[in-house]
């Protein structure tokens, strides 16, 4: 997404469809396919439709590790990515670690891993992780996937049943590729390039397909929307998103309809909400500062509003990511709750601090966001 993302066109400057949206979004959708089917198969059909391709390509991803004395994996799994006849972008496909519950296996059912002889290429340090994914295809197969790295290490690659292995001269591990675990190929999420107008039936275009293959809202499924993160960089819009998402954080919930089982969502740190409330000037120096002390609160990309990329010195996906819509298989759905995120980020926008909900918002969430929204009628850039 580029800084232009947030370029707000006023009504009567165009007759283009939005479907209720004004900005350019970017959509990630979770879905699940139906047990002996993949998100391989929904990216064939996207791309049979448009008159264009698949290209297959790998995921990166983190995990948990149950090895004793390595906090985190980090790992490779497979991903497509479907353009149109014009070698467009429609949407990229990969796993999503957090959907588990609808994995379970089906009784008298044996999934074994390895479906379709896909993989993971697992590691403990992302540095190397990034460098693996630089030097392998993602088209190999298991047994040869780590070969060039073996060979860029002048390692040996070890080869087993369901897996490989490339450990450097002193017997420490590089990287593992080990068969997908059974039901992994299910989980299906759905990223689309930044949408610039008729939201809903971008949407649409590639959700109907899902549902006519039987994809389904998986049950910790959740929809993350991504708006441009520029507008945002300044001491008093920053404080105002970290306003709306700590104080009105159980109206949001409750109005968007926020999935309880959704994982890794949080509310901001206390530490933060704290400081955006110093008296700072609308300076880049004070917006620099403002920065690096927010980097030093344990800000997550694991919260209701992801808000890391604002204060990263070095930002991989500039965007602000909102990560409390629930599961939806129905693009007007998505719009639809969207429509009042992004209501409420224009209203971010605006001088004036975002205020705590009163005692009314505790009986009718959906009107007293309604009404924090309309407070900011238009944006001029």
């Amino acid at each position: 997404m580029t800084s232009g993302m947030l370029g707000h066109r006023h009504r009567e400057e165009t007759t283009i469809e939005t479907d209720g949206l004004t900005l350019r979004t970017g959509v990630e959708i979770e879905l699940l396919a139906p047990a002996g089917s993949d998100r391989q198969a929904l990216a064939d059909v996207l791309a049979a439709r448009s008159g264009g391709a698949v290209r297959r390509s790998f995921h990166t991803d983190s995990e948990p590790s149950a090895v004793p004395g390595v906090g985190v994996f980090r790992h490779l799994s497979p991903a497509f990515d479907v353009v149109d006849w014009r070698g467009r972008p429609l949407a990229r496909l990969v796993d999503d670690i957090t959907i588990e519950a609808d994995l379970v296996p089906v009784p008298g059912r044996r999934d074994l891993p390895g479906h379709r002889g896909w993989y993971r290429v697992l590691c403990d340090d992302p540095r190397l992780l990034r460098l693996v994914e630089r030097h392998v295809d993602p088209h190999a197969s298991l047994a040869d996937v780590l070969r060039p790295v073996a060979d860029l290490f002048g390692a040996t690659l070890d080869v087993f049943p369901g897996a490989a292995r490339v450990n450097d001269a002193t017997g420490a591990s590089i990287a593992v590729a080990m068969a997908l675990p059974p039901g992994r190929e299910r989980p299906c999420e759905v990223v689309t390039p930044p949408l610039e107008r008729a939201h809903a039936r971008a949407l649409e275009n590639l959700l109907a397909p899902a549902r006519d293959l039987g994809f389904t809202v998986p049950h910790e499924a959740a929809v993350h929307v991504h708006v441009d993160g520029a507008p945002f960089r300044r001491p008093g819009t920053f404080a105002n998103l970290v306003r709306l998402f700590a104080h009105w954080r159980e109206p949001l919930w409750e109005a968007l309809g926020t999935n309880p089982a959704c994982r890794r969502l949080a509310p901001l740190p206390d530490a933060l909400v704290d400081l955006v409330e110093r008296d700072r000037a609308a300076t880049p120096e004070a917006w620099a500062q403002l920065q690096r002390d927010a980097r030093a609160v344990g800000l997550t990309k694991y919260a209701d509003v992801n808000l890391t990329q604002l204060v990263a010195a070095r930002p991989v996906r500039d965007t602000v990511e909102v990560r409390v819509l629930p599961g939806s298989i129905d693009g007007h759905d998505v719009v639809r709750r969207a429509g009042l995120v992004e209501r409420l980020l224009l209203r971010c926008l605006d001088a004036r601090p975002v205020p705590r909900p009163d005692a009314a918002a505790a009986h009718d969430a959906p009107g007293a966001l309604d009404a924090l929204a309309g407070a900011h009628r238009a944006v001029t850039r």
